[in-house]
C-alpha cells in the first residue's frame, strides 16, 4: 500500500467513525421521541 493510500484509509476510518456517531445519536434522539410521543416520560 502506498503512502497516498493508507492516508485516504485512515481518512475514510475518521470520517466512518463520525457517520456511525452521527446515526448512533439520531438514533438515540429518535428513540427519546418517540416515546416521548406515547407519553412514556
Amino acid at each position: 500500500m502506498s503512502c497516498g493510500q493508507l492516508k485516504r484509509l485512515k481518512e475514510l476510518e475518521k470520517e466512518n467513525q463520525r457517520l456511525r456517531r452521527a446515526v448512533s445519536d439520531l438514533t438515540l434522539d429518535k428513540l427519546i421521541l418517540t416515546e416521548a410521543a406515547k407519553g412514556n416520560f
